[in-house]
């Protein structure tokens, strides 16, 4: 059953026994405030779906309503192996984290959309796009990588692109040859029609490792951004870059930069 927000936004919450991850999956469906044929929707499905409440999801979604095209957002509540579900599939980290990632993208493509689509009688989605927080956002960017004919774009909120298959206090490690996604990047293929966003604040963190003056999470960023620019992708056409003075790793920052990511990737009138 729908619920109709104070907002004027729908929201459903569903369950779903999920097979691939052996538990219950809660999500939050937030549909168009303007009733409309939902086979005219595009997709986004956002890690971390629990943040989306108090982030007040809803009334971002009225705000910038009848700026954007319509979009159905599914926020997926993380579970309480995280650490595990969210990682890069193919690789575990050097904390050997990261053991149901390949698991959980198996949730998302062969579970979540299709329960999705058959629950609202949709026969095809416009286009997709996945987005997260965090170590939710590095999951994001991992499963669009891998799977880029299923998408179209990808949102990166502080991400954890940190994530490193060697311990940076080992004397071996090495930031251009042990981070694992920058890794995925430089050696896998160009998709053209694929475009990023990146967010990250100046008080995320306060590590900086390299001692270059730069927090880990803005080298991290940058350095990404840079290997997609190597493989073909234009910085000002299919790569955008959020920088917030004085914010932080949390909650608050993201619902901030959240309408900035809805306008960048569904604004009316764009190509």
């Amino acid at each position: 059953m729908q619920i109709e927000n104070l907002t004027g936004c729908p929201i459903e919450t569903l369950t779903i026994d999920s097979t691939f991850l052996e538990r219950k999956v809660i999500v939050d469906v937030y549909f168009p405030v303007t009733k409309i044929d939902l086979n005219e929707c595009e997709l986004l499905l956002i890690n971390d779906g629990q943040d989306l409440v108090p982030m007040d999801f809803a009334n971002i979604l009225r705000e910038v309503s009848d700026k954007i095209t319509p979009l159905i957002c599914v926020g997926i509540h993380c579970g309480a192996d995280r650490k595990n579900e969210y990682g890069t599939a193919n690789v575990l980290n050097d904390k050997g984290e990261g053991a149901k990632a390949l698991l959980y993208s198996r949730f998302i493509l062969d579970e979540l959309i299709p329960l999705i689509k058959k629950e609202y009688k949709i026969s095809s989605f416009k286009k997709k796009s996945f987005c997260g927080f965090s170590l939710g956002g590095l999951s994001a960017l991992d499963i669009v990588w891998n799977h880029p004919d299923e998408f179209s774009k990808v949102g990166i909120f502080s991400g954890s692109l940190w994530w490193r298959t060697v311990a940076q206090d080992d004397p071996e490690f090495s930031e251009e040859k042990h981070r694992i996604i920058h890794n995925e990047i430089k050696n896998g293929s160009y998709y053209p029609w694929l475009k990023f966003f990146f967010e990250t604040g100046t008080l995320d963190e306060t590590a900086d490792r390299n001692n270059n003056g730069i927090i880990d999470s803005i080298d991290d960023t940058l350095a990404l951004i840079s290997e997609l620019e190597k493989k073909g992708y234009h910085p000002e056409t299919d790569i955008f870059y959020l920088q917030l003075k004085d914010g932080k790793h949390d909650v608050a920052t993201w619902s901030h930069a959240f309408p900035t990511f809805l306008l960048w990737g569904w604004k009316k009138g764009q190509g």
